[in-house]
């Protein structure tokens, strides 16, 4: 068997190639501040190509030609598909018993890799056309999803937000669970022992979620309100 060795631009172009690629991917996530964006998908897709190269070129005539070795472009293939899984899990947050995120984070790191074995490997256009597919679903299924589709979860949610050493402005609080689609049905203050320690100071919201689909940004967004030392959320779902 004679391995025939790619030249060094075709290299180099395959790499930039599989960098762009997931660069776009990581892109979509990078604005949704999502855990894993531009440079993790990045390296994942160059990685991941880099691996298939070394899979396919890498390896000398003499080795492959020799009685003994067993040549397999496909081994090292198969141990990215499996081993990128550790970064997928990574990217998964459980915020409480309703509310898991980083799914579709983990699915689109998961692609990269793939689309990185794809180039490695000179399949250009697939590599390609799943790029497009995959930003289509990211960018524009989401919106028809919330839009068109009756798969949105109501009910009651509780919120409880422990304040820091700093106070907590309560209208911010409000103005992010109007943005987030949510009508205020009670809102109570536990400041016991506020004097003593401010950071006894709880407030729980108990709102009406018309949508489900913006917790985890309402979640995110509310650590970053200035003054909130945690914040916990629970379903209570209206019969």
């Amino acid at each position: 068997m004679v391995i025939i060795q790619l030249d060094t631009e075709t290299l180099l172009m395959r790499l930039l190639l599989a960098a762009l690629l997931g660069g776009l991917i990581g892109w979509e996530r990078e604005r949704r501040n999502k855990q894993a964006g531009l440079k993790t998908h990045l390296l994942v897709a160059v990685g991941s190509t880099l691996i298939m190269l070394t899979s396919i070129y890498g390896f000398d005539n003499s080795l492959i030609n020799h009685p003994n070795a067993r040549f397999d472009p496909a081994r090292l293939a198969a141990q990215v598909v499996s081993g990128i899984g550790f970064l997928g899990a990574g990217a998964i947050l459980r915020r409480s018993n309703h509310i898991i995120s980083g799914l579709t984070t983990a699915a689109t790191l998961w692609v990269a890799a793939a689309i990185g074995l794809s180039v490695g490997s000179g399949f250009y256009w697939p590599a390609v056309i799943t790029t497009a597919i995959v930003l289509c679903s990211t960018l524009i299924l989401n919106k028809l999803e919330s839009r068109f589709l009756f798969i949105k979860k109501s009910g009651s949610l509780r919120i409880t937000i422990e304040a820091g050493d700093q106070p907590v402005q309560v209208s911010k609080i409000t103005s992010l669970l109007q943005k987030s689609n949510m009508s205020v049905e009670q809102m109570i203050v536990n400041d016991d022992g506020a004097e003593e320690d401010s950071s006894k100071v709880t407030m729980e919201f108990r709102v009406f979620s018309f949508n489900s689909k913006g917790i985890d940004t309402l979640f995110e967004r509310l650590w970053e309100v200035e003054g909130i030392k945690q914040v916990r959320m629970n379903w209570r779902d209206k019969e």
